[in-house]
């Protein structure tokens, strides 16, 4: 498997190019993009291509994707990205009942309509708070998927849990839609204080090794993306997460 990276999690311990060599050196082969890297598309690429590295999913804002979708083109093309993720929605921005959640659904639906056209996938990368049942008890993440049936989605797990499910159930009905995951570890009780209550992949709570087997089973799962929100150390991060996965 290609093990892939979310270069948010390395935002915090520039500069890019040794972060890349890092990577490169301890057997990724893919990392994920993400605002912090597009200042310069063509020169991010030649870094990625001399440590061995390719950038075939990225994350756009919702207002990038609306508003810019030739931008993000350009981007996507110089970087080699063909899979469009859009990763969050503001606080203030989220709506509050049902119909608004399926609105947003739909607005997903049409950049995912814009995208196909051009050639790339489209996907939706959820949060905890897609889970938080709405007072008529039903879910955002629900009305997402319903209103836009043709996007993606790339699965965050740890944070699905965080949103208080279960994500088996989850990757049992919507599995064919699941195009790429985040893997994320949530911390035993008392530990990763200083770290938003992360953990180094393997070292948690959640059973990946489990996961994993499913999500290669069950969904269509092309991209395995590793993720820290927060992490204090890049490299320990990095190196003790993909020992781990490389020996589930």
């Amino acid at each position: 498997m290609n093990w892939s990276f979310q270069l948010y999690s390395a935002r915090n311990f520039q500069p890019w190019d040794g972060v890349l060599k890092m990577l490169g050196e301890l057997g990724y082969k893919e990392v994920e993009g993400f605002g912090g890297v597009y200042d310069d598309p063509k020169a991010f690429r030649a870094e990625l291509d001399k440590n061995g590295l390719a950038m075939p999913t990225g994350h756009f804002s919702i207002d990038a994707l609306e508003k810019d979708f030739d931008g993000v083109r350009r981007i996507a093309d110089a970087l080699g990205i063909s899979l469009l993720i859009c990763p969050y929605l503001m606080p203030d921005a989220r709506p509050g009942d049902a119909a608004g959640w399926r609105g947003f659904g739909e607005r997903l639906a049409k950049v995912g309509d814009t995208a196909k056209k051009a050639g790339y996938g489209f996907a939706w990368h959820n949060h905890d708070f897609e889970f938080k049942p709405l007072v008529d008890g039903s879910l955002p993440q629900e009305h997402i998927l319903s209103a836009a049936p043709h996007i993606g989605w790339e699965m965050d797990v740890a944070w699905v849990m965080r949103g208080g499910a279960d994500p088996l159930p989850w990757i049992e009905k919507h599995g064919k839609r699941i195009s790429a995951v985040h893997v994320k570890d949530m911390a035993k009780p008392g530990e990763g204080l200083d770290e938003d209550g992360w953990s180094d992949v393997g070292h948690g709570t959640i059973d990946w090794a489990g996961l994993i087997k499913t999500l290669r089973a069950k969904s269509a799962t092309k991209y395995f993306v590793m993720e820290q929100d927060n992490p204090n150390d890049i490299e320990r991060f990095a190196r003790r997460s993909i020992q781990s996965v490389k020996n589930f």
